[in-house]
């Protein structure tokens, strides 16, 4: 018979999805930590089934366009920042996508943002990026070169969608067939991966911009206005890639 130890590292390996098996395993085991050791796999498991429901539930427009072949979710991050460019990204997950805790990106920490990043990238279908400058941002305003962002990056998707589910907007310029959702990155899974994509590509950004202008705290603060980045202007003055339509009152 395994000591407690034994079976504690057994629990600790084993991954949720088999938990199951493991508890009936050890079920008739009386000894207290062997108890105590099921009922937190059972925490754990009941926590996997949680999940399971809420990425079933964020799936409720993917299921209601299903007739559709490629559903392309669309999120752009990068409006507000002082700095630094507005990115898109474009995501086409496969129908029987299984990836768990794809979120808001900004209800999820850097870690676990990181992580999906990924894995989306792994399991996806299509992942397609679109890119704006801040110099673009001051001739054309950011709601344009937003949607110039989207627009590149549903371009750049291989397949090409027959559907975009986008959060908020409806793209100019695009002959596919658009579904808006409000706040659509918590409500839908393909517009959250789509979130998480272009959010983890624009820090990543952000972070080399750090190296390269330093004293702005570009990778804390990734080019919003934040009280340490505004006497950084006032003492430094902007630099490349500070948007010059958005700083005006500060320099």
């Amino acid at each position: 018979m395994e000591n407690i130890s034994e079976i504690k590292k057994i629990f600790d390996s084993s991954p949720d999805e088999v938990l199951p098996e493991v508890i009936k395993k050890f079920a008739a085991d009386e000894r207290c930590g062997v108890q105590k050791l099921i009922e937190k796999a059972k925490v754990r498991y009941n926590k996997l089934l949680a999940e399971k429901d809420r990425i079933y539930k964020l799936s409720e427009f993917e299921r209601k366009y299903s007739d559709h072949r490629f559903i392309c979710g669309i999120d752009e991050v990068g409006r507000g920042p002082f700095a630094g460019p507005v990115v898109a990204g474009a995501v086409i997950l496969p129908k029987d996508c299984d990836i768990l805790y794809i979120n808001d990106s900004k209800k999820l920490s850097e870690k676990v943002r990181e992580r999906l990043y990924d894995e989306i990238m792994e399991k996806a279908v299509s992942v397609s990026i679109g890119i704006v400058s801040p110099e673009r941002i001051d001739e054309i305003n950011i709601l344009q070169a937003t949607y110039e962002a989207m627009r590149q990056a549903v371009a750049g998707l291989d397949p090409a969608p027959d559907l975009l589910l986008n959060d908020a907007v409806t793209i100019p310029g695009i002959d596919i067939m658009q579904v808006p959702i409000i706040k659509g990155d918590a409500k839908s899974i393909s517009i959250g991966a789509a979130s998480i994509i272009a959010k983890v590509t624009r820090d990543r950004m952000m972070q080399e911009y750090d190296s390269k202008y330093p004293g702005y705290g570009f990778a804390k603060n990734v080019g919003y206005g934040t009280e340490e980045h505004r006497e950084a202007l006032k003492k430094l003055g902007p630099c490349p890639i500070h948007r010059r339509s958005f700083i005006h009152d500060y320099v």
